[in-house]
């Protein structure tokens, strides 16, 4: 198996942002964001999903935290993409269902190389800490439009700290599943021959 990693900046008169990705990692997280509840769902992306994941972001938390997670996202989804490189072998599709007390994720993805986003629910509250909790829909679509696969994600519950947790754990345990390398095939799954 090729060397699954990618390192991605971006740099806008918004964020500074740096992202350094192993697919194949062991969980290991170095995050700061200055958004510290973001930094705790980014750390728990990289531990669920077995990635090592390395994110710095000086972004313009003066106005909000919408550009840093929107940036962030946009970034680390260049990263999968180019990561993952022509997907040759890859499992493809996965979905997973995680729960976190009274709330319940859903997601579902496919590694298909076209850019595609469906949102079912809503947050409890309309912010944890100094995190918007709408940005984590965001984060998600924005995601998938850069690492360039189709993502359905749904939330239920009544605390937001706990549905967007769940959201990400159920990102991750999915992506880990569907970026998983199966030794039968040694080529992109699709019958074009190419995702």
């Amino acid at each position: 198996m090729t060397d699954r990693t990618a390192a991605v900046t971006r740099e806008t008169a918004e964020t500074d942002i740096e992202v350094i990705l192993d697919v194949d990692g062991d969980g290991d997280a170095t995050v700061d964001t200055g958004v510290g509840f973001f930094d705790h769902m980014l750390t728990a992306f990289a531990t669920h999903g077995l990635f090592d994941l390395t994110v710095r972001c000086d972004g313009d938390l003066a106005i909000d935290d919408h550009h840093t997670v929107e940036d962030v996202a946009i970034t680390l989804g260049q990263a999968f993409d180019e990561a993952l490189g022509d997907k040759r072998g890859v499992v493809r599709y996965a979905d997973r269902r995680v729960p976190l007390d009274e709330a319940l994720a859903t997601v579902v993805v496919d590694l298909s190389g076209r850019p595609y986003f469906v949102w079912r629910g809503e947050f409890s509250q309309s912010a944890v800490g100094e995190f918007t909790s709408d940005m984590a829909r965001h984060f998600c679509e924005s995601f998938a439009a850069h690492a360039n696969l189709t993502l359905h994600a749904r939330v239920e519950g009544r605390n937001a700290h706990h549905e967007i947790e769940a959201l990400f754990k159920g990102l991750t345990r999915a992506l880990d599943d569907a970026t998983r390398v199966d030794e039968r095939r040694g080529d992109a799954p699709s019958t074009k021959g190419t995702l």
